[in-house]
């Protein structure tokens, strides 16, 4: 089956950090991809990411040819002296023949619907909307069609939201997992200075730094450090909530121990949950990383659309995820709350 061609089932959502991951996701079975500009507007704000005009135009281009639909994020939180750049975001998206926009910000989602009535707008994860009645809102005032749900819902609950919502409704199904409810997280401005909200970036560029110590490899955030490596240990990139640090007389991850989503084994009950897209996280990351994510999830929706009931994930899927995933760990999160 061609790429994009249209399929039966839960649609594939890839990230698209930059021209290259776009074009493994779209080449390797993604139903869509999702992408932002080069500058704050985006929650993916780092150096290297992103698209400006003439990349964004031959992307869309590249996935267009090959059935691929793409989302245009402007997924952060405008403040008033930076409106006109918001804006300007949203009509580059309008402009460039996105299939659907991203949104976070209600401003955004009025200026949207008076400016380009006819652009399909999702509702990002940033939005934490949790239940119907804020799903109804954003349908009834912004026309809102789809919703990206936080990751801080259990299966059971996204099986409430799901059935009583008026829009679609999309999931994260693989990446990196944050303690923290999307758009909601403030902890990296404490100590970086600007909020992952507003300026795109859960720990900015800017504010990291690494040394090599006698101690071993620190990483810090500001002036905060963050973890240190002993040799030949894996460094992951320094954020506050996945540090270790020292409590009561031990050393370990505080708040929350790294590893990624990982719901492959869950999709028949996803999709039994009436979930329309499963999103995989990870703009951030390499096109290689793309590719071989993009192709495990293809093949496993792919199964699932088959046969639901018999559905099986693959040991192999499974193993290839395990190495991709951060901290060389995978977990259900809070899909998997036993206690519910």
């Amino acid at each position: 089956m061609r790429a994009g061609a249209n399929r039966q089932g839960i649609e594939l959502i890839c990230p698209a950090g930059n021209l290259p991951a776009l074009k493994a996701a779209v080449d390797h079975g993604a139903d869509a991809v999702y992408l932002g500009l080069q500058d704050a507007t985006n929650a993916r704000h780092f150096p290297g990411l992103n698209f400006d005009d003439k990349r964004l135009a031959e992307g869309i281009g590249y996935a267009r040819t090959r059935g691929v639909r793409v989302l245009f994020a402007v997924n952060t939180y405008p403040q008033p002296a930076g409106w006109a750049q918001w804006t300007r975001a949203v009509d580059r998206a309008g402009e460039s023949g996105a299939d659907a926009l991203i949104l976070a910000d209600i401003g955004l989602m009025d200026y949207a619907c008076t400016r380009w009535p006819q652009m399909p707008l999702h509702l990002s994860v940033q939005a934490s909307a949790t239940n119907p009645e804020a799903l109804r809102f954003y349908s009834e005032h912004f026309g809102v069609r789809r919703a990206v749900l936080p990751r801080v819902l259990s299966l059971q609950q996204i099986e409430r939201v799901s059935a009583d919502s008026p829009v679609e409704v999309e999931v994260f199904g693989f990446g990196s997992l944050c303690v923290m409810a999307e758009g909601r997280c403030l902890l990296s401005s404490y100590v970086a200075g600007q909020s992952p909200n507003t300026c795109g970036a859960c720990s900015p560029a800017q504010a990291v730094a690494w040394r090599e110590t006698p101690q071993g490899l620190e990483s810090r955030l500001g002036r905060v450090l963050t973890d240190r490596y002993a040799a030949g240990e894996a460094a992951g990139y320094p954020t506050i909530c996945k540090g270790r640090y020292r409590v009561g007389g031990r050393t370990y991850y505080t708040l929350e121990e790294p590893s990624s989503l990982n719901t492959l084994q869950l999709l028949p009950e996803l999709a039994a949950a009436g979930v329309a897209a499963i999103k995989i996280e990870g703009r951030q990351r390499s096109a290689a990383y793309v590719r071989e994510v993009t192709r495990v999830w293809r093949s496993a929706l792919d199964r699932l659309a088959r046969d639901e009931i018999a559905f099986r994930a693959d040991p192999q899927w499974q193993a290839t995820l395990d190495g991709l995933s951060e901290g060389v760990q995978t977990t259900f999160g809070p899909y998997h709350r036993p206690w519910q």
